[in-house]
């Protein structure tokens, strides 16, 4: 191994080495968070992805898909209430194949398949009906395929072609959708479900196509349309109408200082009319010519007799002259033909109530805005709509009451927020304060342990020069012992130890440590005693 990775190992070795209890504890609990940390990324990334194999199955489709994969040993998920089967990425295409090959999914309703099982003994009857199945099979499946719808079914009523009816009934059409998650759709699918119906059959008009969701909700009426009832056509205009003139007014008087109400009639009948206009081009014949003439010129006197044939044959003796013309002429001119229908929701009449705040509405021509109310309604005076325009003062009590109940949510939201960081503050400090005092308690003991163990080793290093010293030192008084000032100048040799010191050397360096061992820790009181013990001596 390199010098340099073995340098490197042997840093982080002695460096752990020098870690106190508690540190290695809390570097042993980060190496295993982090070893749980990898594991746990490295078995999400090694996760499979799975993509959708089929969507928007029926009950039966889908318990017979889950039964093709668990044959053949494939993992799979169900989503959307079961209604979609997802499988790993990489069985997505080679799941579908076996699928198919399998007749799975099994198709809900038939379209023009049906006519390939005609055969030559098939009755007209028979022809009919399986045609109106496989047109039936076919609008319900391409519905089924718009989105947010899960599945769809469609009756038809096309009424029977015969020379001996002078007049024809309307085809019609009822579709059943059924949604994703109950959701209703909305008025462009709608629309588009209606309008697909319709041009699917010749003849078929859109307001003929009822549509029903699963929730039992009218979504298109027949004879009605998508527009709804009298009353849901008054609701949407009165909405409408509503917002245009309450956004105009909050740009005049300010939000919250004026309030509009809108009643509108609608009316439910419908209307064609036909007009016929003929005009003449310029410089164009007259329209009509009749010509006649008539002349006759004779003098006899025989008259005819009828023949056998009942003609008249002249007798003898008559002798004049007859002509006759007669000329009738028709000439074209031009003819429009213009046909207007009126379909139901017309508004018959209207009536806009508008109540501003007086304190608000000081210094404004309430005339002017009257006038720009109805401008913005589409009054029509001719029509008996009237516009009432009014000045009061608005009742601030619902206002204080909401501001109120505002600042109480507020002062609940912060005072749950205190509770929980509080909360949030004790479980922390009944998890923090055990293992901080732990961790303090093993740095004393870890402190105490190193303070001993350094101790004996500088007695130990420092008795070889102890003992030199006081052997190098002459007695400065007849059985008294040198001080310390006298041996702190004293530079030490490093002289090899005896390998057996004396009985009375040892004791003499045991003191001595003892001596320095008090003088570094009370310095005054070990003066004292020295200056005493020096006194003593010079009396002595």
């Amino acid at each position: 191994m390199p010098q340099a990775v073995t340098g490197f190992f042997g840093r982080i070795r002695s460096a752990i080495s020098g870690f106190t209890l508690a540190q290695r504890t809390i570097a042993i609990i980060g190496v295993a968070v982090l070893a749980l940390g990898a594991v746990a990324l490295g078995s999400w990334l090694m996760r499979p992805q799975y993509a959708p194999l089929f969507t928007g199955l029926a009950a039966a489709d889908a318990s017979a898909v889950v039964e093709q994969l668990q044959s053949a040993g494939v993992d799979y998920q169900l989503a959307d209430g079961g209604s979609t089967v997802l499988v790993p990425e990489q069985d997505v295409y080679d799941q579908r194949l076996a699928a198919a090959a399998a007749g799975l999914p099994g198709e809900g309703t038939n379209g023009y398949t049906l006519l390939d099982d005609l055969g030559v003994t098939t009755s007209e009857f028979q022809q009919s009906v399986t045609y109106k199945r496989a047109i039936e099979g076919e609008l319900a499946r391409t519905i089924s395929s718009l989105d947010g719808v899960t599945g769809a079914s469609v009756q038809l009523a096309i009424p029977e072609e015969s020379v001996f009816v002078s007049e024809t009934i309307d085809p019609t059409a009822s579709v059943f959708v059924e949604t994703q998650s109950g959701a209703t759709l909305d008025r462009q699918q709608v629309d588009a479900i209606v309008h697909l119906t319709a041009a699917a059959i010749s003849g078929m008009k859109p307001e003929n196509v009822a549509v029903i969701d699963q929730s039992g909700e009218t979504l298109s009426a027949v004879g009605v349309g998508t527009t709804g009832s009298s009353d849901q056509q008054a609701a949407e205009y009165e909405t409408r109408v509503a917002a245009s003139v309450q956004q105009m007014l909050d740009r005049v008087v300010g939000a919250g200082n004026a309030t509009v109400s809108v009643a509108a009639e609608m009316s439910n009948e419908t209307s064609e009319r036909v007009d016929e206009t003929y005009t003449t081009p310029e410089d164009a014949l007259p329209t009509e010519e009749q010509t006649r003439t008539e002349s006759y010129t004779g003098g006899g006197t025989g008259t005819g007799v009828l023949g056998p044939d009942n003609i008249a044959v002249p007798t003898e003796g008559g002798d004049g002259t007859y002509e006759s013309t007669e000329t009738n002429r028709s000439n074209a001119i031009n003819k429009s033909t213009e046909k207007t229908t009126t379909p139901p929701g017309a508004v018959t009449r209207q009536t806009v109530s508008v109540a501003v705040d007086e304190d608000a509405a000081a210094g404004l021509n309430v005339g002017e805005l009257e006038d720009l109310v109805a401008t913005a309604a589409g009054v029509d005076p001719d029509r008996g709509d009237e516009v009432t325009v009014a000045t009061m003062a608005f009742s601030t009590a619902d206002a204080d009451a909401a501001q109120a109940a505002l600042a109480q949510a507020r002062a609940d939201e912060e005072a749950q927020r205190a509770h929980e960081l509080m909360t949030t503050a004790l479980i922390a400090a009944a998890i923090g304060l055990p293992l901080l005092a732990a961790v303090i308690v093993f740095a004393v003991r870890a402190r105490r342990r190193r303070a001993a163990e350094t101790e004996p080793m500088l007695a130990l290093d420092e008795t070889p020069t102890l003992l030199l010293t006081q052997q190098q030192e002459p007695e400065l008084f007849p059985g008294t012992t040198p001080s310390l000032e006298s041996a702190a100048p004293t530079v030490p040799l490093e002289i090899e130890p005896d390998p057996e010191p004396e009985p009375d050397q040892q004791s003499l360096a045991r003191h001595r440590v003892e001596l320095e061992a008090l003088a570094r820790r009370d310095p005054e009181k070990t003066a004292e005693a020295l200056r005493a013990l020096m006194g003593e001596t010079v009396d002595a």
